[in-house]
């Protein structure tokens, strides 16, 4: 079996539905909707026959309990990993997504937060550490649980996808592909069936977490 895993994007909290910024050092639990978004997404996921072994989820309120929603539904363990944090966005959380969108694309630094390189290193790491790790997670074709920002450096550092925004609770697979003679791996990224009122959005920019 080719290795590779699954990623879906939590639930919606009422910082989604505010359009605001909500990094990984603001800890929000998901809404009544997002909790339903989950248990409908975990269903999806299950009737959909992908094989998965494992759930692994952000440390974050709103990805553990949509990652515990996934794994109860698919009668699969579930652990945590540091990694899958938010960006942490110190002075920039709570401030409207609109204001703070040319900040991202400019490559800024939000005061108190973490920089683009040192978060984008952070989650390639991770994905390294589950790729080539000593525990051979990813032939268990794992579903990691994550937020916005955690989905765009998969989609554009991983996939060569820039520009994609998943919504809440939207399913990505990722496949490992044979690297080029000479370079390095590389993955093919695959949508699954978009939840309703949440397709994929292709954007004119860079895509920025929220």
């Amino acid at each position: 079996m080719t290795d590779g895993f699954h990623f879906v994007r939590h639930g919606e909290t009422e910082d989604n539905r505010r359009g605001v910024r909500c990094g990984g050092d603001r800890d929000v639990p998901l809404t009544g909707r997002g909790v339903e978004q989950a248990r409908q997404a975990a269903e999806r996921f299950r009737r959909s026959g992908q094989t998965c072994g494992l759930v692994i989820a952000g440390p974050l309120e709103r990805t553990v309990v949509t990652g515990a929603l996934f794994a109860e539904t698919l009668g699969v363990p579930l652990l945590r990993r540091d990694w899958l944090r938010e960006r942490i966005l110190g002075e920039w959380n709570g401030l409207p997504i609109d204001l703070t969108r040319p900040w991202f694309a400019a490559g800024e630094t939000p005061p108190g937060g973490e920089s683009e390189g040192t978060f984008a290193a952070r989650v390639l790491d991770g994905v390294d550490e589950l790729a080539n790790g000593p525990a051979g997670l990813l032939a268990r074709r794992p579903l990691l649980v994550g937020s916005k920002g955690i989905a765009r450096i998969l989609l554009h550092r991983l996939a060569g996808r820039p520009g994609v925004e998943l919504g809440n609770c939207e399913v990505v697979a990722f496949t490992s592909l044979p690297a080029p003679p000479g370079g390095p791996g590389w993955w093919r990224c695959d949508p699954l069936e978009s939840p309703p009122e949440a397709p994929v959005k292709a954007m004119a920019g860079a895509c920025c977490p929220a």
